[in-house]
């Protein structure tokens, strides 16, 4: 599947505008980016381009804001940490390109106001500030089309969404994956073709509209789907669920917080004999001490398996992290909502569009 993707490595940048997708949608506290690991992914791409002479123009969102300047979403902070994350970098490489602090660089190029990085970097202000990008409007792909020579997309969490800076610019530019978007799909991949069985699902969290139509097309390449969380409120949707042998519903606490003892005894009975595990959401409100004991168990089950893990998703990697087991996973996707599309369609829009 991943050879009908182009790859950045197969240009030449040089003295070329690049427009590179990123995946820049980090949780903000305080005005300062939270955490940053979907910003860490971006920079082997950003890296690459920049060593070989590019001139690149990130753009992405962060956030919400319908079609409407957000103060609030501005991408401000997420140029202050990637000037921070970029700048030893660089100059332990004695680049060309020169570091400036991004809080005192705001430029407008064209139509759009952004943030200078570096001599060759730029960061164009939050895409979801003009309607037309979730719209995928064809105007507003071609006035970001015309900032560049090439398009690369690193986005690969927002690849699953019909905008324009995602299937709308690669109609209009000669176009690659970048480094992190098909590590993605090659990960992901893993589970879809001739995974080590049984292959388990084990799906939590809420978002039950998104989730619970995506189990059927689970129900036909995996041996068993595992639903804990709020989904297990919803165990009677209008897909008839009951006549798929391998779909278990979580039974809940009294509360309603949390998975009961006997479904944990069920679930983790079966987690232990997967050959290949994919986990996403968790399995209640784990933030709380007192709730945390299903998502615990299960994350530990998953992390004492011996077969292939893959896991995603914002609420997962928080509940991984939380219980110090993140690194027990043998794969980390950055998409939620992208993986499990990806791991039900066996495709995105994202991807078709760079074919």
């Amino acid at each position: 599947m991943i050879m009908d993707l182009p790859s950045v490595t197969d240009f030449s940048f040089q003295e070329k505008s690049v427009l590179l997708r990123g995946d820049l949608d980090v949780p903000l506290k305080n005005g300062k980016v939270e955490e940053n690991s979907r910003l860490k992914e971006c920079l082997p791409t950003i890296q690459y381009l920049l060593d070989n002479d590019a001139k690149v123009v990130l753009i992405g969102h962060l956030g919400r804001p319908e079609g409407k300047v957000v103060e609030e979403l501005r991408l401000k902070p997420v140029a202050q940490k990637l000037d921070e994350l970029l700048n030893s970098k660089i100059k332990d490489q004695k680049s060309k390109t020169s570091i400036r602090q991004a809080q005192d660089r705001q430029i407008k190029i064209k139509n759009f106001e952004g943030y200078q990085i570096a001599e060759n970097l730029i960061l164009l202000e939050n895409l979801r500030f003009d309607p037309g990008e979730e719209a995928n409007d064809s105007g507003f792909a071609k006035e970001l089309a015309d900032l560049g020579d090439f398009f690369v997309n690193e986005a690969f969490a927002t690849s699953h969404r019909l905008h324009a800076s995602i299937v709308g610019i690669p109609k209009l530019l000669a176009h690659a994956a970048g480094f992190h978007f098909t590590q993605e799909v090659e990960n992901l991949s893993k589970v879809l073709e001739n995974p080590k069985r049984p292959l388990v699902f084990v799906i939590g969290g809420a978002k039950p509209e998104t989730k619970l139509p995506l189990v059927v097309d689970f129900a036909k390449k995996a041996d068993w789907i595992l639903i804990g969380g709020t989904l297990s409120q919803n165990s009677k949707p209008a897909v008839a669920f009951d006549a798929i042998k391998s779909i278990l519903f979580a039974g809940l606490t009294s509360d309603g917080f949390d998975i009961n003892e006997e479904s944990i005894k069920k679930f983790t009975d079966i987690i232990k004999t997967a050959g290949t595990i994919v986990w996403n959401g968790p399995m209640g409100k784990y933030e709380e001490e007192k709730y945390e004991i299903g998502t615990r168990k299960i994350v530990e089950a998953i992390a004492e398996n011996q077969g292939f893990s893959v896991v995603g998703g914002g609420d997962t990697i928080a509940a991984l992290t939380k219980f110090n087991l993140i690194d027990k996973m043998d794969y980390v996707s950055t998409g939620g909502g992208a993986m499990l599309e990806f791991l039900a369609q066996g495709t995105l829009p994202g991807i078709e569009a760079l074919k």
